[in-house]
């Protein structure tokens, strides 16, 4: 098929599909995820973190099967309209848009408390604009400062680890699971799987990837398995280095935990390592973002003039200069804590929406055994409405106004006034 002034470049292979996919997944859950995480579970946090991960990956190979039959761009946003109908498909969008705008403010925000506490927001702001920048001139410019970012990011990682390990102060006695309760571990694996959402990007980059229904269904799960396997090894050394009362303290866990151990010089290379794993994953925020929008765009559910391609970088240009522009005001204004509850929560409700979409699939479509969408189905709603209650009702409020904004639309339609076929039905 040739391309057209309406496509996007494919450009991306497996390699590049998983660093993008690690980018989101390593800055967000080590440096903003596990002090909360810690504060809700206790001792219980690896608990919590092997509960994100059972939901996590039913909602990958969910997410994997849906993306490979429909390798465009919008991530679930296209799988709902597809097989549930048009309005789960744009609830489904609306609730990645609103949460991961959230994220974009986090991560930009996490920036600005490693690299300059005293000047955080203006620190926040600057970052949007830059990695705004860097996302206009194309993907495949992404995919490789994102190969960098994860590369610093796990050789900082890998250093914290070994130096907690082989330090005298780590003790296997701080891993004791007293006071424990049920509630507090599902609240943090609610807060964790935050960390684990950045496989959505791979996703939600359908139609810039090369082979979708080969590169994909391969791409998501070993970016999963392979943040997994980070996030298990420091959760274990920030817990034997500060137990899990500190941790839940501690405003900068693992400078704190490589503190504890006595490793001081560590310490700016983790605030370093903190700088530029929240800035790959906020540049990955902004693209998947970027591309929700647009898929929305085409279809009318926000302003069509947002589809608009570049015709030089072949990037949805007006989407993600104005992503930039909200995302820089929240920067400047929000509280990182809040962000994050927020955008669990209505990222949670978009891979619900994402699980009931392959429970439809038949087997001549990939359809995973149905155990998997279910338990996501299930993992996701719970989840959800075990964040905290600020969180819940903050979300519910937000996904009001989307359906509310929704409804209007399709009276509008029902009144005869004229309006611009989606890209979709143009094909159909």
């Amino acid at each position: 098929m040739s391309e057209t002034n309406d496509d996007l470049r494919r450009s991306l292979g497996v390699f590049d599909a998983v660093v993008i996919g690690l980018g989101s997944m390593i800055g967000a859950g080590i440096f903003a995820a596990l002090g909360p995480a810690a504060h809700a579970a206790g001792s219980g946090l690896l608990l919590g973190l092997a509960l994100a991960a059972v939901v996590a990956y039913c909602n990958a190979t969910s997410s994997a099967r849906l993306a490979a039959l429909y390798p465009a761009s919008g991530g679930t946003y296209v799988y709902g309209r597809k097989r549930l109908g048009d309005f789960w498909g744009y609830l489904a969008g609306w609730g990645f848009v609103v949460g991961k705008t959230a994220s974009c403010a986090a991560m930009a925000l996490t920036v600005g408390s490693y690299a300059w506490p005293s000047q955080e927001h203006p620190v926040a702001v600057a970052a949007v604009v830059a990695l705004t920048a860097v996302n206009y001139a194309g993907v495949q410019k992404s995919a490789w400062l994102t190969r960098i970012v994860v590369a610093v990011v796990l050789a900082v990682l890998a250093a914290v680890v070994v130096a907690i390990f082989t330090s005298e102060t780590s003790t296997a006695d701080r891993l004791h699971l007293d006071g424990v309760t049920v509630g507090g571990v599902i609240q943090a694996a609610g807060l964790l799987f935050f960390a684990f959402a950045g496989y959505a990007r791979i996703a939600t980059l359908g139609e810039e990837v090369r082979d979708p229904a080969r590169t994909i269904p391969r791409a998501i799960p070993l970016a999963l398995a392979i943040a997994l396997a980070v996030y298990a090894l420091v959760a274990v050394a920030a817990l034997s280095a500060l137990g899990p009362q500190r941790l839940a303290e501690a405003t900068a866990p693992l400078s704190e935990a490589v503190r504890v151990a006595g490793i001081g010089w560590l310490v700016p290379v983790v605030r370093v390592g903190a700088v530029v794993a929240a800035l790959g994953s906020l540049l990955a925020l902004i693209l998947g973002v970027s591309r929700t929008t647009l898929a929305m765009a085409r279809d009318q559910h926000l302003p069509h003039a947002l589809a608009a391609v570049h015709p030089r970088f072949r990037v949805p240009h007006r989407a993600e200069l104005l992503i930039g522009v909200i995302v820089g005001a929240l920067a400047a204004t929000a509280d990182l804590r809040g962000a994050i509850g927020f955008s669990s929560f209505a990222v949670l409700i978009y891979y619900a929406i994402a699980n009931a979409s392959a429970f439809t699939l038949g087997r001549d479509e990939g359809r995973p055994h149905q155990v998997i969408p279910l338990v996501g189905l299930v993992g996701c709603v719970v989840l959800a409405f075990a964040m905290p209650l600020s969180s819940v009702l903050s979300g519910v409020a937000v996904l009001g106004i989307g359906v509310a904004a929704y409804a209007i639309r399709r009276i509008s339609r029902s009144t005869g006034l004229p309006r611009i076929p989606a890209r979709s039905e143009k094909e159909n």
